[in-house]
């Protein structure tokens, strides 16, 4: 039988002290690491055909390899951004890289907020660098500006469809109007 004496128990604020302080670290790479892997995505307040017409609109100059409206599925092929990368990090201590490429997954989503149809649409890039011909491509983070910026795209595109048809309802009412 091992009597324990109170010197042990003084250790155990100390771990928990130390617990509690690892813990707090942890959350910050869980944080960053989350932030990093968020996917940028966005809700209009438009139905699925529209919504999906104006990410065609808005993707018809990339390459792409799917195009499916059934699944909300679009998919580009690899595309080479070597000069983009190149210019962006000329001016930092890292070498200059080989090759550079990136690949667009599109996902739009019909969705319902109350009795209106809404759709999002999520856009994930993977961008694979080389800096090396004989390690060959890895993966590395994005930015997020070219996922944001076709968001962004997509969003004046409806706005616009919005409007016009608004300016279509008038006239047709001015006409109308203009028959009586």
């Amino acid at each position: 039988m091992k009597i324990f004496s109170p010197a042990h128990f003084l250790h155990v604020p100390f771990l928990l002290i130390l617990g509690l302080l690892g813990a707090c670290s942890s959350y910050e790479q869980f944080a960053q690491v989350s932030e990093e892997y968020e996917i940028p995505s966005r809700v209009f307040r438009s139905d699925y055909n529209h919504t999906w017409q104006a990410v065609q609109q808005v993707v018809k100059n990339y390459d792409l390899s799917v195009m499916n409206q059934s699944t909300g599925v679009i998919k580009s092929r690899w595309i080479d951004n070597t000069l983009e990368i190149n210019f962006t990090d000329s001016f930092s201590k890292t070498d200059a890289i080989n090759a550079a490429k990136f690949k667009l997954i599109i996902n739009v989503i019909k969705g319902y907020r109350g009795q209106n149809e809404v759709s999002k649409v999520t856009i994930f890039k993977r961008q694979m660098i080389e800096q090396d011909p004989l390690q060959g491509f890895k993966i590395i983070p994005t930015d997020k500006i070219l996922e944001n910026t076709l968001l962004y795209r997509i969003e004046r595109v409806l706005a616009i469809d919005r409007k016009l048809q608004e300016i279509e309802k008038q006239k047709a009412a001015a006409a109308e109007a203009a028959d009586f």
